[in-house]
């Protein structure tokens, strides 16, 4: 696993599944089409003439209207080799009232827009879904666009509870030829296209996408990773920025190492939230102090480390490993309304069941109990983060950090310091891999709404604060509370001004705390 917290709104998007009939339902079922026509390619896109001139042909499928956007493999040589990228659209409920489109990504890298777009009715604000059309896609790589596929659902299963934490140097050689060997067959099977699943690309699409969508502007929701893609986004093509909200910040300027430190330490803030709800609650399974179950926690994973549990009644993953036991906690950490499924998922664990706590890790994984997987997000984010931020693949450097991430992280340092070693041995780069992480500011967009969450597991708050304090003109909205991500699942002080920012583009006071 690449990152912890690229798979954040996987939880959303598997709520929302629930509600893709009732969205199908609902939406105006003779919307006439938006006004379209051919637009010129922007600065930086030049040569794209025959992208920018196509036009998205819709026909119904289950939660909206798909289509098939073309564009081209590789954006340096755009009269090569195309590919099909999935679009699904949700008219707006009010035709005559419409906006526009507002196109949405749940984050990753490897969440489905076409699934998150499907259930618009749960993702924006009831007056947004009534005047905008919510459009999803699946990025490059991803779902049903032209998807990478490294290894097949055994060897994942495999990849996933390999032991995350190698305490020698046996295990850290182990763990060095497991995680090269999977980046070596994604090389030898995920074709071409490996080589351009960069953010970069992904903004790209983005764009051929605004234009045979008919929008002279992009107005954008971009959850977790969502909110690096819009980003980047904001600064290939800032004349272009409509109404963006960007909630839950992977600023693009992180290095890997500080992704790694930073999410590692806002698990451990979220994970201590969960303790303290854990001891509130009564006969708390491990001990009666925030720090006492912490340290539990961690007992567990070690033993989970020698011994791993039987009983996951799953045929494919018999015994719950520690590299499945610490997914199934993280799943947890995204929304406090699974924080008493991990206490009952660890007391069942702690009397040797490991079923609730594998239970979890499926739900994290986008895996089907038994065996499967719904999609490929757990292979697509190795193969765009590997691209964005390479990494060595120097053992003493990494057992180093991993070592001094204890400090501030004991919980989970090491597992996310050691995570990300399989972009140490990718089997390609692009000339923009190769440089370092930059600032983005955005210079000439239209302001753009950065929303953070105090106690986000995955995306620290601090990301938030810093994209905003790059961006040419931003304004930042602080939700004290716990959980990834506040709009649509927090309060309506956050949501309130974010409808508004989309409905009226008034842009909400900078500074604003809920």
């Amino acid at each position: 696993m690449r990152r912890a917290s690229f798979t954040a709104a996987l939880v959303s998007v598997a709520l929302l599944a629930s509600g893709c009939s009732t969205v199908e339902d609902l939406f105006a079922p003779e919307a006439p089409a938006p006004s379209w026509s051919p637009q010129k390619p922007p600065p930086g896109m030049e040569g794209m003439d025959a992208f920018y001139d196509q036009q998205l042909q819709w026909e119904d499928c289950s939660g909206g209207q798909c289509a098939k956007l073309e564009v081209p493999l590789n954006y340096g040589t755009p009269e090569g080799d195309t590919i099909e990228i999935e679009v699904l659209r949700v008219p707006a409920r009010r035709q005559s009232q419409r906006l526009g489109a507002l196109v949405v990504n749940p984050g990753g890298p490897g969440g489905s827009g076409v699934d998150y777009a499907s259930g618009a009715d749960f993702i924006v604000g009831a007056g947004v879904r009534q005047r905008y059309d919510i459009v999803g896609f699946d990025p490059r790589g991803v779902g049903r666009s032209a998807p990478i596929d490294c290894v097949s659902d055994a060897e994942l299963d495999a990849f996933l509870g390999f032991d995350p934490t190698p305490d020698d140097a046996g295990e850290e050689e182990a763990f060095a030829a497991n995680a090269a060997s999977f980046a070596q067959k994604c090389g030898a099977n995920a074709g071409p296209l490996l080589g351009h699943v960069s953010t970069v690309d992904a903004a790209k699409d983005m764009d051929v996408l605004r234009a045979a969508l008919g929008e002279d502007t992009l107005n954008y929701l971009g959850k977790s990773y969502g909110t690096y893609l819009g980003a980047t986004y904001a600064d290939l093509f800032p004349q272009l920025v409509g109404r963006f909200v960007l909630d839950g910040v992977v600023a693009p300027d992180l290095t890997s190492q500080e992704v790694n430190l930073g999410q590692a330490k806002g698990f451990e803030t979220a994970t201590r939230a969960w303790a303290q709800f854990c001891v509130d609650k009564g006969r708390c399974p491990l001990g009666g102090s925030v720090d006492d179950v912490m340290s539990g926690l961690r007992d567990f994973l070690g033993r989970v480390d020698d011994r791993p549990l039987s009983g996951t009644d799953d045929r494919a993953v018999p015994r719950l490993t520690e590299g499945w036991a610490i997914l199934g906690i993280a799943s947890a950490m995204y929304d406090e309304g699974m924080w008493d499924a991990l206490v009952g998922a660890m007391r069942d664990a702690l009397d040797g069941n490991g079923a609730e706590l594998m239970g979890l890790a499926n739900r994290y994984a986008d895996r089907q109990p038994g065996g499967g997987y719904g999609g490929n997000i757990m292979e697509v984010i190795y193969a765009v983060n590997c691209l964005d931020k390479p990494e060595s693949d120097d053992l003493a450097t990494r057992a180093a950090a991993a070592e001094a991430s204890t400090a501030e992280a004991p919980t989970w340092g090491p597992f996310l310091v050691w995570s990300s070693l399989p972009c140490g041995s990718w089997p390609v780069e692009t000339e923009r891999s190769s440089q370092p992480p930059a600032k983005v500011t955005a210079e000439g967009a239209d302001p753009i709404v950065v929303v953070g969450t105090t106690r986000d597991p995955a995306t620290p708050y601090e990301w938030s604060v810093r994209l905003h304090d790059q961006l040419a003109r931003s304004s930042l909205i602080t939700y004290e509370g716990d959980g990834h991500t506040a709009y649509t699942r927090s309060n309506q002080c956050v949501d309130e001004p974010i409808d508004e920012f989309y409905l009226e583009g008034t842009v909400p006071k900078d500074g604003l705390t809920c």
